[in-house]
């Protein structure tokens, strides 16, 4: 993904107005942007959801399959993120294979759903060491305006809560719901200057010297933190982005419900 730079007079006018606790589009330093949802729009996906923060628009797709598994993990069903960063989405995005960011964007939603047993794996077992159910989470960047982080993890998350395993399909059984144990949500803040916002549109980003993700399970558990950029975050910030991501992951659950 290409980096263009912010004019002068645009970094100023945002850093003037955080420097008063305002933002370039009207919001607070810890308000979101509006959230809106849609799932089971992908008819040949066995789970689907798209998602739009602000104008950053996201469409995850789930498709479960038999398979065999790992030779250390028999008795495990397989997770797998993609992500894919189309230039349909944005001037900076550029055609060809996975490129860092994407590659980044797919392992920190992954991170977070791994490490919170979103998908109790144990279950995907159909005949140990032998076959398994394979789950591929695929992530499509569709309008980028930032925080793709925290629009792809929701995205994931709710096409993984909506998604059935085909055993129908495959001879397997029947057709049941992916055994979902929670709902591990993100919340992204980014530093620009001294100042913590959450939610960063894209020109915010462009700014900010640092980036922190952090994602809370269901009882506002910490179980994955990602760190972005090359500017440092002190502990006292830390503190701070680890309160503002069990509140607003909170906020974020009771409008998914």
């Amino acid at each position: 993904m290409s980096n263009p730079m912010l004019s002068e007079i645009r970094r100023d006018h945002i850093m003037n107005l955080l420097a008063d606790g305002k933002r370039i589009d009207g919001r607070g330093t810890s308000d979101l942007r509006s959230i809106t949802f849609e799932t089971g729009l992908v008819e040949s996906a066995d789970g689907s959801a798209r998602v739009k923060i602000g104008k950053t628009d996201v469409i995850a797709g789930v498709k479960i399959v038999p398979g065999t598994p790992f030779p250390d993990t028999p008795d495990s069903g397989v997770l797998t993120t993609g992500a894919e960063l189309i230039p349909m989405a944005h001037a900076t995005f550029e055609s060809g294979p996975p490129g860092e960011d994407a590659i980044e964007l797919a392992r920190v939603v992954d991170r977070g759903i791994r490490e919170s047993k979103m998908v109790d794996v144990s279950k995907l077992c159909v005949t140990p060491g032998e076959k398994v159910w394979m789950c591929f989470i695929d992530i499509y960047a569709y309008d980028y305006d930032g925080n793709l982080f925290d629009a792809a993890n929701l995205a994931a998350v709710l096409a993984l809560r909506t998604a059935v395993v085909p055993g129908e399909q495959y001879g397997l059984g029947e057709n049941t719901p992916l055994p979902v144990t929670c709902t591990p949500i993100s919340v992204t803040a980014a530093k620009i200057g001294n100042t913590l916002i959450l939610d960063p549109n894209f020109d915010e980003e462009q700014i900010s010297c640092s980036r922190l993700t952090v994602t809370t399970d269901d009882e506002g558990n910490f179980r994955a933190m990602q760190k972005g950029g090359k500017g440092s975050i002190t502990l006292d910030e830390l503190r701070q982005c680890l309160d503002m991501a069990v509140e607003k992951g909170r906020e974020i659950r009771a409008i998914i419900g």
